[in-house]
């Protein structure tokens, strides 16, 4: 580990949510995001010497991740459907008026993000769920910075447009002070 305190498998067990997280984004399924995140981490483990100290574990582990779904999305092009999480109607939630309309918000939200196009959606979720940089999202998806905020400006466009969410275009140079 080139003098790093911390092993790869240690950072690698409290990630392990994170990882989760963005592979249930790329999937939409909990079982398959399973299998991808059970597969990053056999490879990660596996060439754990190519990690260099000093650089950002969590934007290594989501490269890892992102490249094996890709290669998975094209084995299994042609293979048919397969499930959506949204299909999943046996979760249960508590009652009541608060709670129904947070899960309807909800669902037009990740209704919104699932409309999103895979490049917009990828950048999101880095930036916005996942706290990289703009840098760092750029070096996870291998394109220029300003490709990052502008897929960024354009999600969150699409995003509050398709939410019904009407913040995004309130803001004029014009109220309240200078331009």
């Amino acid at each position: 580990m080139k003098g790093d305190d911390v092993s790869v498998s240690d950072r690698l067990i409290a990630f392990l949510p994170n990882l989760r997280r963005f592979a249930i984004s790329l999937c939409r399924s909990r079982d398959l995001a399973d299998d991808l995140v059970q597969a990053a981490c056999e490879r990660a483990l596996a060439s754990q010497d190519r990690f260099e100290a000093g650089t950002r574990f969590d934007a290594w582990m989501f490269r890892i991740l992102r490249n094996l779904w890709i290669d998975q999305v094209r084995r299994t092009k042609t293979a048919g459907p397969r499930e959506d999480i949204d299909d999943r109607n046996d979760i249960v939630g508590v009652s009541g008026e608060h709670d129904a309309e947070a899960r309807l918000t909800l669902q037009s939200v990740a209704a919104a993000i699932d409309e999103l196009v895979d490049d917009q959606r990828e950048v999101l979720l880095l930036v916005c769920v996942e706290d990289l940089s703009y840098k760092e999202a750029a070096e996870v998806l291998g394109i220029p910075i300003g490709t990052v905020m502008s897929r960024l400006a354009r999600a969150r466009k699409n995003l509050a447009e398709a939410a019904g969410i009407n913040a995004a275009t309130d803001r004029s140079p014009g109220k309240g002070g200078k331009a």
